[in-house]
């Protein structure tokens, strides 16, 4: 079995070997390194090259929203997934912008951080329901300041939505309720693999590239 290749960031000692002690009883995780701040994550993603960076907000010399954009300019490969009790949006708008594959606050359960590190393996972005509402919310009020038209760019979506097909609105209720395609296949009786086909299909009918952006289109619509 080829071992998942977490690095782990936090300024915070206790978090680290918290984490640590929590996860590296799993098989398939291997934990490769630790830093203590943005500056120190970044040098050692370049040396060590982790599939994951577990990576904290608000750190010294440099945050962790500067660190993933760095490390997703050196290499778009290396998944950052920030994991931080700070629910702030712009900290959130920012690291998805450069790059963040997730945004997972510290209360989340072991199995399902241990679950949203497998899953961003196969290009999930990992949001919890709070965390993507407060994206939508945040935008579609940025768009209301700049006076665009929401609601051309809402009617122009709703010619889109009519495509919908039944099984495919079943897995958007569901998307837009924070839960993953693990969750939405158990809840549906259906494979992982046909709910990524499904989701894949939606994406396209949205003209969206991620899991972020779909939510927030989906929203604006009714969803």
């Amino acid at each position: 079995m080829e071992k998942i290749k977490l690095m782990l960031v936090d300024d915070q000692v206790i978090v680290r070997e918290g984490l640590r002690a929590l996860l590296e009883n799993y098989e398939d995780i291997e934990i490769i390194d630790e830093a203590g701040n943005g500056l120190e994550a970044v040098t050692k993603a370049k040396t060590r090259l982790p599939d994951i960076v577990l990576m904290d907000i608000r750190m010294p010399e440099m945050d962790g929203v500067e660190a993933t954009r760095q490390i997703k300019l050196y290499n778009n490969d290396i998944i950052v997934m920030i994991l931080t009790t700070f629910d702030e949006d712009d900290y959130i708008i920012k690291a998805m912008t450069y790059g963040a594959s997730g945004y997972l606050l510290k209360d989340i359960g072991r199995e399902k951080l241990v679950q949203a590190i497998r899953d961003s393996l196969s290009g999930n972005i990992i949001l919890p329901g709070a965390v993507a509402a407060k994206i939508t919310n945040r935008l579609v009020e940025d768009s209301k300041n700049k006076q665009l038209d929401v609601s051309q760019k809402t009617q122009s979506l709703g010619i889109r939505v009519e495509e919908f097909k039944p099984r495919e609105v079943e897995i958007i209720e569901r998307m837009v309720q924070g839960k993953d395609n693990r969750e939405i296949a158990e809840s549906l009786f259906l494979s992982l693999g046909t709910v990524k086909n499904y989701v894949s299909q939606i994406y396209m009918k949205l003209e969206v590239a991620n899991r972020a952006n779909a939510i927030i289109a989906l929203k604006k619509i009714g969803y």
